[in-house]
């Protein structure tokens, strides 16, 4: 006969830990796509909604509560936040939506700033010289 363990350290629950003092605040800035056509209201609007919906806390997608909020201030998705978020997370958020969207080919997001990151377009040089 096998004897069974139990398991030791089971992943129960994943907690996000909370920042020592105060809140953090990320920023995406929208304006390049935003002013070009390419990110209409329904766009936007999508991408705030994909932020909500798979922002993880306590490794549990969309239920945030009051400790993260997103909100769109013009051409801004602002994410602000009493948890610890590192920055990076944000952008693999951004990254996944752009994929989703097949706008990955010509877009890309740029860290700005601390905590604020910009969406731009490749810059794709043609050489017409070079071809004739």
């Amino acid at each position: 006969m096998v004897a069974i363990r139990k398991k030791v350290g089971a992943r129960g629950h994943i907690r996000t830990p909370a920042l020592p003092k105060g809140k953090k605040v990320f920023a995406i800035d929208l304006s390049t796509p935003m002013n070009d056509g390419i990110f209409d209201d329904d766009m936007v609007t999508a991408f705030e909604q994909h932020f909500a919906t798979n922002t993880k806390l306590n490794g549990v997608k969309g239920k945030l509560g009051d400790k993260v909020k997103i909100t769109l201030n013009e051409q801004k998705l602002t994410i602000a936040t009493t948890m610890k978020y590192r920055k990076k997370y944000f952008k693999y958020l951004t990254k996944k939506f752009l994929k989703k969207k097949s706008l990955r080919d010509w877009l890309r997001i740029l860290a700005t700033g601390k905590g604020e990151y910009t969406l731009k377009y490749f810059n794709i040089q043609q050489d017409d010289a070079a071809e004739e």
